[in-house]
């Protein structure tokens, strides 16, 4: 059978360079205007005590004193650290061990498996900000499902005792698609004759899904918790649209958002916070990026 020589760039046309160097050029061009620009322009900002108000010139460097005053002498954001926590933990010890239980499921091959597979990945393909908006309709305190069939009047996003709960499970219906499908995807991948080997063996479906599938698809379990923290760090639409952060629904988000765009308009302050976001969202990408460069060595 012959095979096509590989041609390098040199080989390549003046209109095909002109092409591969636009398709180079302007994706990346995009990632620093968009992506790293404002990144480090927040950071820089972060040590200044620009309001807004004027020119970039006219702030003042402050050092690390709104950094200080996040963590000493701002009181929504002990809670709101608290909030992202409790997302967190919520969505990694309940959302994601759901998701990876429907995708075994799933994987079984059962009737219909394709109409169920589509219709839990369905809220994945929405907007958090819509989801919001589909849960109104259950959580609603005149008019909401809940209450229509049990009777009973609570505001499940205006009352501080429910709301945070409320919108758990409103981000867990679209996370848990997710990660049914990455788990479902990793599934798909395992090499059929390790199964068979520790059926061979005399051990048991659990004993073979914990002892010899899991561990196999530890790069899909990487990335699993890579998005779980940096989903529940930047949540955001959905607790926005609820009621703006506020009333128990802090989180640093929408702390960010409120203090940089909103009355306050304390650009310097709310880069801070968001700076903070960036470090610790960028500790886990390292790690996950470490370990996907070993596992290719």
């Amino acid at each position: 059978m012959a095979r096509t020589k590989y041609k390098g760039i040199d080989h390549l046309s003046p209109t095909d360079r002109v092409v591969v160097g636009l398709m180079v050029a302007i994706p990346t061009l995009l990632v620093v205007w968009l992506v790293w620009f404002p990144a480090i322009g927040s950071v820089l900002l972060s040590f200044t005590n620009w309001d807004g108000i004027g020119s970039i010139s006219d702030a003042k460097v402050i050092g690390l004193k709104n950094y200080s005053d996040v963590v000493s002498i701002y009181p929504p954001f002990w809670p709101a650290v608290r909030h992202n926590l409790i997302w967190l933990a919520v969505m990694f010890l309940l959302a994601t061990p759901f998701g990876l239980f429907l995708a075994v499921l799933l994987d079984r091959e059962l009737r219909g498996s394709r109409v169920y597979q589509t219709a839990i990945y369905l809220p994945v393909v929405l907007s958090l900000a819509l989801v919001g908006f589909i849960w109104q309709l259950i959580y609603s305190r005149d008019q909401g499902l809940i209450n229509q069939v049990t009777g009973s009047t609570i505001d499940w996003y205006g009352d501080q005792r429910y709301n945070l709960g409320a919108a758990l499970l409103a981000a867990s219906w679209r996370h848990v698609g997710y990660i049914m499908l990455l788990y479902l995807a990793g599934l798909k991948g395992v090499d059929p004759t390790l199964r068979e080997a520790a059926r061979v063996d005399g051990a048991n479906e659990r004993t073979t899904f914990f002892r010899v599938v899991f561990p196999v698809m530890a790069p899909i379990n990487v990335i699993v918790l890579v998005v779980t923290v940096i989903e529940s760090l930047r949540a955001f639409d959905l607790v926005w649209v609820i009621n703006k952060g506020r009333n128990g629904l802090e989180l640093i988000s929408t702390l960010v958002t409120s203090n940089i765009v909103g009355e306050a308009s304390r650009i310097g302050f709310g880069s801070a916070m968001a700076t903070m976001m960036l470090v610790i969202s960028s500790v886990f990408v390292a790690l996950y990026l470490r370990y996907m460069f070993k596992e290719q060595r």
